[in-house]
């Protein structure tokens, strides 16, 4: 599968998951996620992994952006991210998202995932969040 975007956004309650996440598989990818630092690594690959995961699980969305630190800024271990002000956007709407992810030491794969989708953010609020068309 072929990512167009790195980058996704969170949320609050709609959807929720707790599956294992799965790694990922593109070699091209991940020469590119192997360029960046540990952690913006481990950002950047949650962040994908997240969007993956909701545009499988969830066929309402097609998410196209996710970012982990939209509303609060994440919390971050080694190998872990707590994101509860994230958000993401999908058909054009930018929606709510927390998630915790964990990867491997290289930080190129999810061992675990969880995600809650919250609801719409009104669009008269996206300038104070810095979100966009």
């Amino acid at each position: 599968m072929r990512l167009k975007k790195l980058i996704v956004i969170a949320g609050l309650a709609i959807a929720c998951s707790e599956q294992a996440a799965t790694a990922l598989t593109d070699d091209k990818l991940n020469g590119q996620l192997l360029k960046l630092d540990p952690a913006t690594r481990l950002e950047q690959t949650c962040d994908t992994e997240v969007m993956m995961r909701i545009n499988e699980e969830n066929k309402d969305f097609k998410v196209d952006k996710v970012i982990a630190y939209s509303l609060s800024e994440p919390t971050v271990s080694d190998n872990l991210i707590r994101a509860p002000g994230a958000v993401l956007r999908s058909h054009g709407n930018w929606y709510r998202l927390s998630f915790l992810c964990e990867t491997g030491p290289r930080h190129l794969d999810a061992h675990k995932l969880q995600y809650k989708i919250g609801p719409v953010i009104p669009r008269e609020e996206w300038t104070q969040y810095y979100l966009y068309d």
